[in-house]
C-alpha cells in the first residue's frame, strides 16, 4: 500500500494533554497576570472568570461550588475521598486504570472496612444497577484508558443516602453531565479544552457540601486537602483564593479556551464536535476489517478517547508481547510521518491505540489520518 498523499494539519491526538483549540498560539497569553500575586484584586478576579466561565459553559447548577485546585484531576479526586469517605459504607466502580487506581487509594490507603468492589474488564462496564445508592459511590464517567462511558445517570437514584463522586476528567465539555445526580465532579484543564496540566476543577453539590461541615475523618488532612475551618466551609477556595499557588499562565490559558468554548456553541457545540469526530473515527472502523472498538456496547463508546483493537487473525494469533509491540509499531510508524502523535494504548490497557476525537480536534484531521492507519497497518510485519 502506498503512502497517503495528505496528512492531517494537526498531528496531535494525544489523550492527555490534549490538543489545543484550533488556531491557538502564544498571543492567547499575551494578557497573562505574570509577575502579580494570585490574592491580588486582578488575581483573584482572573481566577473567579476562569470558575464563573465554567459554570456558564457547563451549566453548573447556581448552588453547586466550583473550586480550582492542585495536582490535576487526580488530586481533586483525591481531595474528595480523603475528606468525604468513611462515614459510610463506599462502592467503587472500576472498568480500567484510573478506577483501579481509586480502589487502590480506598483500600489500600484509607484502609476503608465497609467497602463493595464493582469491577468489569476492558471494554465492559460493570453492572451499575448493583451499586448501593445508601453508600457513597465512586466511579469515572469515561474511562480514559478503555474508551467506555457511563451512558446516562438513569442508574442513580434521585434520592440516595450516600454521595456520587464522579471523575469526569475526559467526559467534561464533551458529554452531559446530569449535574443532580452527581455530588462531586472532577475534571482537569488538560483533556477536553486542551488546557494545561497541574490544575483540577472541583465541583461540589449542597450535600457534597454538608458532608465536609458535618463529617470528621479519623485520619490526618494534609492542607492542600482542608476545605473546612472550624467546621465550615471555607468558601474563599470556591471564589479564586486557591489552596496553593496556581499558574496564572495556564488560568490565561483556560480562560482563552473557555472564551472558544463560547463562540464554538457552548456545551452542545463542543459535543456536536467531539461527537462528529468520533462519528467519522466510527464509520472508518466499521469498514475496516483489522480493527475494532475496545468498547463492546456501542451505547458506551467515548466519543473522546477513543481505544481500538486490531482484530485481524494474524496479530490475535501473536502471543501478548508480540501484540504490544505490533500495536506500537503502528503508533511509532505515523509518528515518525509526523502523522499522529501519541495514539498508543494506555500501559495498562490490552494492545491497541487510543485516539483522541475531542472537541479541540478538527473532523477533517481525524478524516486524514485514517488512510494513514491503514498504510501502518499493511507495514507491519505479522
Amino acid at each position: 500500500m502506498t503512502k497517503p498523499a495528505a496528512k492531517p494539519r494537526s498531528a496531535l491526538f494525544s489523550s492527555g494533554p490534549c490538543a489545543k483549540r484550533p488556531g491557538w498560539d502564544l498571543s492567547a497569553l499575551k494578557d497573562a497576570l505574570l509577575g502579580r500575586s494570585h490574592r491580588s484584586k486582578p488575581g483573584k478576579e482572573r481566577l473567579k472568570e476562569a470558575i464563573d466561565r465554567t459554570r456558564a459553559v457547563l451549566g453548573v447548577p447556581a448552588d453547586y461550588k466550583i473550586g480550582i485546585v492542585p495536582a490535576s484531576d487526580t488530586g481533586a479526586v483525591e481531595m474528595a475521598l480523603w475528606t468525604m469517605l468513611g462515614a459510610r459504607g463506599v462502592d467503587l466502580l472500576a472498568w480500567e486504570s484510573f478506577g483501579e487506581g481509586w480502589v487502590t487509594d480506598v483500600t489500600k490507603q484509607l484502609k476503608l472496612n465497609d467497602v463493595r468492589i464493582l469491577k468489569a474488564g476492558y471494554g465492559e462496564l460493570p453492572d451499575l444497577m448493583q451499586a448501593d445508592m445508601s453508600h457513597d459511590v465512586v466511579f469515572t464517567w469515561n474511562g480514559t484508558t478503555s474508551g467506555v462511558r457511563v451512558a446516562d445517570g438513569e442508574w442513580i437514584a434521585d434520592k440516595r443516602g450516600g454521595l456520587t463522586i464522579c471523575d469526569a476528567t475526559s467526559a467534561a465539555f464533551a458529554m452531559d453531565l446530569p449535574w443532580p445526580k452527581l455530588d462531586v465532579v472532577t475534571f482537569s484543564w488538560q483533556k477536553v479544552l486542551g488546557g494545561e496540566a497541574a490544575h483540577g476543577m472541583l465541583v461540589l453539590s449542597p450535600r457534597a457540601v454538608e458532608r465536609l461541615e458535618t463529617y470528621k475523618p479519623t485520619w490526618p488532612l494534609p492542607k492542600i486537602f482542608r476545605m473546612t475551618k472550624g467546621g465550615k466551609l471555607i468558601d474563599g477556595i470556591f471564589e479564586g483564593e486557591t489552596i496553593n499557588t496556581p499558574s496564572m499562565l495556564c488560568v490565561e490559558d483556560y480562560i482563552d479556551a473557555l472564551k472558544w468554548a463560547e463562540k464554538v456553541g457552548g456545551l452542545q457545540g463542543l459535543i456536536a464536535r467531539s461527537e462528529g469526530n468520533f462519528q467519522t473515527l466510527a464509520e472508518w472502523v466499521e469498514k475496516t476489517p483489522w480493527v475494532d472498538f475496545l468498547a463492546v456496547d456501542p451505547a458506551t463508546r467515548s466519543c473522546t478517547s477513543v481505544c481500538l483493537k486490531i482484530v485481524d487473525q494474524k496479530f490475535t494469533a501473536l502471543d501478548a508481547e508480540a501484540q504490544a509491540k505490533a500495536a506500537k509499531k503502528i503508533a511509532s510508524l505515523l509518528e515518525a510521518e509526523g502523522v499522529a502523535f501519541d495514539i498508543g494504548n494506555y500501559r495498562d490497557a490490552p494492545p491497541g491505540l487510543r485516539i483522541w476525537t475531542g472537541a479541540t480536534v478538527e473532523k477533517s484531521d481525524i478524516k486524514a489520518l485514517t488512510p494513514w492507519l491503514d498504510w501502518a497497518f499493511a507495514e507491519l510485519k505479522l
